[in-house]
């Protein structure tokens, strides 16, 4: 009996390579439209994903300036407390001075922290101006405010209590210093609002993707079952065929 030809070919059949991939495209003759929409899917998902690292990076960097400001109102009301304390006639000149070494010395703390609140080598309470991060793959941005809560930028570099001294400085330096706060906080609510955003369009994104995925490799596995049937099919044809040749040989020759 003469051998049957193979009719199935299933190490050239790309089925088996989209089913092997999870769907995956990895070429562009397999698909070109569809592997132009996945490319730009994960880039979409992964310009989300760095512009996280990037927001969570500044959220860390206005915690750290909001914990610092918390340290700087509390050097200011204590300098009050003292500055309340300074309003007595019935202290000694020795008195007030022993008082304004203690508003120095806050005054001292104050700069220190100004001046070593960095986060990533990057000042953050010694210098007015803005850090920019990048929020996606898109152009959005979003920013940390830097202040100067420097001892002369609050206006108290000269706060002296054992003359006539002006508390409401003090006052002012703590509504500035307050309000400094309340734009960290904002900024830190702004970028939370963001990472939220990012998170669930990265979620939207990876399980469009995967969806995709998913329905090719279900789609060539249904294409590698009807060849296989096709193929069993047309073994079976060939297979009868040269059996009905030998049959008519053999009659020939009876």
């Amino acid at each position: 009996m003469s051998s049957i030809t193979s009719v199935g070919g299933y190490s050239a059949y790309s089925a088996y390579g989209t089913i092997a991939s999870g769907g995956t495209i990895n070429k562009a003759s397999e698909d070109a439209a569809g592997l132009a929409i996945q490319e730009k899917t994960k880039a979409q998902e992964n310009g989300l994903n760095a512009g996280s690292e990037n927001l969570t990076s500044a959220k860390s960097a206005l915690n750290v300036e909001d914990g610092a400001l918390e340290g700087i109102q509390d050097y200011l009301q204590k300098i009050k407390e003292l500055s309340i304390k300074a309003i007595n006639g019935t202290l000694s000149d020795e008195d007030k001075e022993s008082i304004q070494s203690q508003v120095d010395q806050y005054k001292e703390g104050i700069n220190d922290i100004a001046k070593n609140t960095t986060f990533n080598e990057k000042s953050l309470l010694d210098n007015e101006g803005e850090l920019t991060v990048a929020a996606d793959s898109n152009g959005s941005t979003a920013n940390v405010s830097t202040h100067n809560s420097m001892t002369s930028a609050l206006g108290i570099e000269d706060y002296d209590v054992t003359g006539d001294f002006d508390m409401s400085k003090i006052d002012s330096a703590l509504e500035k210093v307050s309000s400094q706060r309340s734009a960290a906080g904002a900024q830190t609510n702004g970028i939370e609002h963001a990472l939220t955003y990012n998170s669930h369009a990265a979620l939207e994104l990876d399980g469009y993707q995967m969806d995709k995925e998913e329905d090719r490799a279900v789609e060539a596995y249904q294409q590698l079952r009807t060849k296989q049937a096709l193929d069993v099919y047309q073994t079976a044809m060939q297979k009868q065929k040269m059996e009905d040749n030998e049959q008519r040989n053999i009659a020939l020759f009876a």
